[in-house]
């Protein structure tokens, strides 16, 4: 007859193993270390990349994806809409997300794939919208949403960041309002 362990059995002789495993490594590290005839041993030394293996890249600071972000929000509280703002960085991370009152939940995760989709792509969302006719697949693509509201900021034509806007009853006015976040960037 075999017996099972219950959950609890099962974490906690987990936790034991582990912790033997560590204590057996640690200890083994800590009895040579102290050693007196251990031989020192250098560590690698850090390999130094070239100029030429490496790029510089531009990112918005916090302060700017902020004032871009309130830029948005202050844009449709005047054509008193209630929206949610996402800024994104070059490579599609999240700087920073702003929500208005009242806002919709499902506008959170919509601005911040409108924002990626934007960079990604750097051009805006209903533009690549239209893309989808040609390439239907482009939507399968984690992480992107089609809809108007997403715009790419740019740096010397290159993007560096994107704004995507959400919960305005259109993908036009998610658009207008994430234009006006960018704007607040010249």
């Amino acid at each position: 007859m075999k017996k099972t362990l219950s959950r609890r059995a099962r974490i906690a002789t987990g936790g034991a193993v582990l912790a033997a495993v560590a204590a057996g490594t640690f200890g083994t590290v800590a009895a040579n270390a102290s050693a007196p005839d251990a031989a020192v041993v250098a560590a690698p030394a850090a390999a130094e990349a070239g100029k030429r293996d490496t790029t510089t890249s531009t990112h918005l600071t916090i302060d700017a994806a902020t004032e871009a972000a309130q830029a948005a929000l202050k844009a449709a509280k005047k054509d008193g809409q209630r929206i949610t703002v996402a800024v994104v960085d070059r490579n599609g991370n999240t700087i920073l997300t702003m929500r208005g009152d009242g806002v919709g939940p499902q506008s959170y995760e919509s601005a911040v794939k409108k924002a990626f989709t934007a960079v990604s792509w750097n051009a805006t969302t209903t533009e690549l919208a239209g893309r989808l006719k040609d390439a239907p697949n482009l939507k399968d693509i984690p992480g992107t949403l089609f809809l108007g509201g997403g715009v790419p900021v740019t740096s010397g034509k290159a993007p560096i960041a994107g704004i995507g806007v959400a919960g305005a009853p259109s993908g036009t006015l998610d658009e207008k309002f994430a234009q006006a976040g960018a704007e607040a960037l010249n």
